[in-house]
């Protein structure tokens, strides 16, 4: 019997009462599945915790459902808008394009441009063939002609390609020369490479063009018994400027659109210029067409644009500088951005539905391992009416998404001191590529991902997953310790995501005397960054519950909120760096990488960031003079003794895993008190060092002081106030002893004086300060 699998995603992650919501599930081995609508409690199911609690909620979408397989088309292509045929060239033909291919010799076919069917053998194509040469191809349905290049190509170097074709002689001619410069290839002119190759032949027939064929840029046409049409011979690789014409091409034009001209128009059936479109905010997926027909190429699964173009000369680092510089797509085999199942069920959510974090719980068959899904979706009310918001990080689960440490993660063992316990899940995510990887991984050519979504099955958000390289709950099941002490402590809460502080602004922020976020709030679009800044500078009061805070800089489209755009720029923390001249993002035209590059440090909102992380063992903090001080003993009422937090269900303590540090010299308020602070962490801890030292021995937890975790508080304006904890642990020793311990009782302490009107205990009572272009905030 077929082993059972169910998998699925929704349309929405945050949602409101009354809402419509779309699920879209796909399933192995089954045709029915019993779903469910759970609210979520508590994800972790660690023995000495309260383990995974979930509550049933009656709806109408509550059943049998009706499930299939379904199939995802993967890798990032363009396809040209072509109603009219244009490009059904039966006669003389030329095609032309600068690339840049990352993976020739894969060992299979990759198609550049044409208007190719790869099941029917129909029609024109210019590709890569499996042993790496460039090869032009026409096909009549029942043979194929093909003429390859003397010489495999090189990886990583610009080349400017070309093929023609006489109809009436049958002559087909290759065209491939170097276009490499200084700067813009991965070799330069001291290696004796031959780049050059010019080959002609006679074919036996012309291209014969079926009607339903689409002209494609980074792929062709195939078809399956199962799934029907999709794209295959997907390319790995960038293009610059590409375009076809009715006729011959000479050799003098040929080289003279090699050099930098501009492209005939006699004959010019479209010509893609890859740089126009260009702002200063970005660009998007369309690809203009200046020919005469204006068959613009939109893109699939987001090919990645504002990279460098085979003209890139170094000197100028944007797009925004340069955009003739700057006509690179990159294509990737194994790109995915959005699974585009059909729709399973859609559901209009009961009006009756608390704020809170919610699954549709699918099961086949014995509902057991990979046939149990959980997809997670947030209800916000319509009308907030807590004082109290959590704050889920939605933007670091997005770059997370089916994460490969286990299996991919090079470095993984050593960070966590131990192997990484491999689950089925890992096996699932390492052998599917369609489900995707997040911003930590790279595609198969070697290039890291950059984008990711929510439109697809994000396996690591189920709230019973453990991260296997770490053996820890992580991000979202881990959040939800935070949302379980509420619930026990009884709080009235409300919950708000990333993308809704992301769309709008404070706003969403405003209406809450208190918001807590969560675990590990790392990524941040610009709007997120000022909705948090204005929320605080404008009385609110902020918990900032973990650690590796306000770190890195992302982006989002507002009419796409569930892809996210995410660029490393360099660091020796980061999974993989964007190579040099594409550190901008195209969706908003700022430059990507850490908040610390514009000089907006996590310290400068909530007292501390980013100080290191290691995973073998947490420890527990010790309470700092400033804990002593009359006018903040009201955040250590109830705790005896020094010692808070060592215990855990994050690896033993309560600090621990990834540490925020006070730093005054990067921004820490200069009336932030320190209440605690942990120390002791084993040498797997290694310090982020953002002062820029060289390096040098002394970087891990038991050489270097500035691997801790500062638990900090500090009063802003209006009667505004931070408390952060500096530890992603820190949720994680909620739970032990049934919520009743000293970390569970200090953060009560927080809460509880955070939620009520007026002036803080011990406030320094300080006036007022102009905030009117500020949001009031609920107090």
């Amino acid at each position: 019997m077929a082993q059972i699998k169910i998998f699925g995603y929704a349309d929405k992650i945050s949602v409101k009462p009354g809402d419509t919501i779309q699920f879209h599930v796909s399933a192995d081995g089954a045709s029915t599945a019993e779903a469910h609508l759970v609210r979520l409690i508590h994800g972790d199911e660690h023995p000495h915790g309260p383990g995974f609690i979930e509550e049933e909620i009656d709806c109408v979408a509550n059943g049998t459902w009706r499930v299939e397989k379904q199939f995802t088309q993967v890798g990032s292509f363009l396809e040209v808008a072509d109603p009219d045929r244009k490009l059904a060239l039966d006669g003389s033909i030329t095609l032309c394009a600068f690339i840049w291919p990352t993976w020739p010799d894969v060992g299979h076919r990759q198609c550049l441009l044409g208007r190719w069917d790869n099941d029917k053998n129909h029609g024109y194509g210019l590709g890569i063939n499996p042993s790496g040469r460039l090869e032009f191809w026409v096909g009549s349905g029942n043979e194929v002609d093909y003429l390859q290049a003397e010489l495999p190509l090189q990886k990583q170097a610009w080349y400017f390609v070309a093929a023609t074709f006489d109809a009436r002689s049958g002559r087909a001619t290759l065209y491939q020369e170097g276009v490499v410069n200084r700067y813009n290839s991965l070799l330069s002119k001291v290696a004796p490479v031959e780049y050059r190759s010019h080959v002609s032949e006679v074919f036996r027939f012309r291209q014969s063009n079926l009607p339903e064929t689409p002209f494609l840029v980074a792929g062709s046409r195939d078809w399956h018994a199962l799934r029907g049409h999709f794209v295959s011979q997907l390319y790995c690789g960038k293009i610059d400027r590409c375009g076809v014409f009715d006729r011959l091409l000479g050799r003098e034009e040929l080289d003279a659109i090699r050099s930098g001209g501009q492209p005939p128009s006699y004959g010019m059936v479209a010509y893609w210029d890859t740089t126009k479109g260009y702002t200063d905010r970005g660009i998007g997926d369309v690809v203009v067409d200046i020919g005469p027909h204006r068959l613009d190429a939109n893109g699939y699964n987001r090919p990645v644009r504002a990279q460098t173009g085979y003209n890139w000369n170094g000197r100028n680092d944007c797009f925004r500088l340069a955009p003739h510089e700057y006509g690179g797509i990159e294509f990737h085999a194994d790109a995915m951005i959005d699974s585009n199942w059909k729709v399973t069920k859609t559901l209009e959510l009961p009006e009756t539905l608390r704020s809170g974090a919610y699954a549709m719980r699918v099961r086949g068959g014995d509902g057991k391992g990979l046939a149990e899904e959980y997809i997670v979706f947030f209800v916000r009310p319509r009308v907030p009416s807590g004082r109290i918001a959590l704050l889920f990080s939605t933007a670091t689960y997005i770059a997370y998404a089916n994460e490969r440490f286990a299996t991919d993660g090079h470095i993984v063992q050593p960070m966590a001191g131990q192997p990484p316990t491999i689950s089925e899940v890992d096996i699932e995510i390492y052998e599917n590529p369609e489900f995707g990887g997040g911003c930590y991984d790279s595609h198969a050519d070697g290039a890291g991902i950059c984008y990711s979504s929510y439109h697809r099955p994000m396996v690591n958000m189920r709230p019973k997953y453990r991260i296997s390289a770490f053996d820890l709950p992580w991000n979202f099941p881990a959040d939800l310790s935070i949302l379980a002490w509420l619930e026990h402590k009884g709080y009235d809460y409300d919950v708000l995501t990333d993308e809704d502080v992301h769309l709008e602004g404070v706003a969403a922020m405003a209406p809450y005397a208190c918001i807590l976020n969560s675990t590990h709030p790392e990524y941040h679009s610009e709007r997120m960054l000022d909705a948090h800044e204005d929320y605080i500078a404008g009385g609110g009061r902020f918990i900032c519950m973990g650690a590796n805070s306000f770190c890195c800089n992302v982006a989002f489209r507002d009419d796409e909120p569930w892809i996210m755009e995410c660029r490393k720029t360099g660091g020796h923390w980061i999974a993989w760096a964007a190579r040099p001249g594409e550190y901008y993002l195209a969706t908003t035209g700022q430059m990507g990488g850490i908040w610390t590059g514009f000089q907006r440090w996590g310290q400068k909102l909530v007292g501390n960031t980013f100080a290191g992380e290691g995973f073998a063992h947490s420890q527990p903090y010790r309470r700092m003079p400033d804990s002593y001080d009359p006018a903040l003993a009201w955040i250590t009422e109830g705790i005896e003794g020094e010692i808070i937090g060592d215990f855990g269900l994050g690896n033993g303590g309560a600090a621990g895993i990834e540490i925020d540090c006070y730093k005054l010299g990067f921004g820490t308020p200069p009336n932030t008190k320190i209440i605690a602070s942990s120390g002791g962490h084993p040498d797997n801890y290694i310090a982020h060092d953002e002062e820029g030292a060289h390096a040098h021995q002394g970087f891990s937890g038991t050489h270097n002081y500035i691997l801790r975790a500062d638990m900090v508080y500090f009063e802003a304006p209006n009667h505004g106030a931070v408390f952060a904890t500096g530890s992603i642990a820190f949720g994680s020793a909620l739970p032990i002893d049934g919520f009743e311990n000293n970390v569970s009782q200090l953060l009560s302490n927080v809460v509880n004086a955070f939620v009520k009107p007026g002036p803080l205990p011990g406030s320094s009572n300080r006036p007022m300060q102009n905030t009117e272009r500020l949001e009031r905030v609920g107090l």
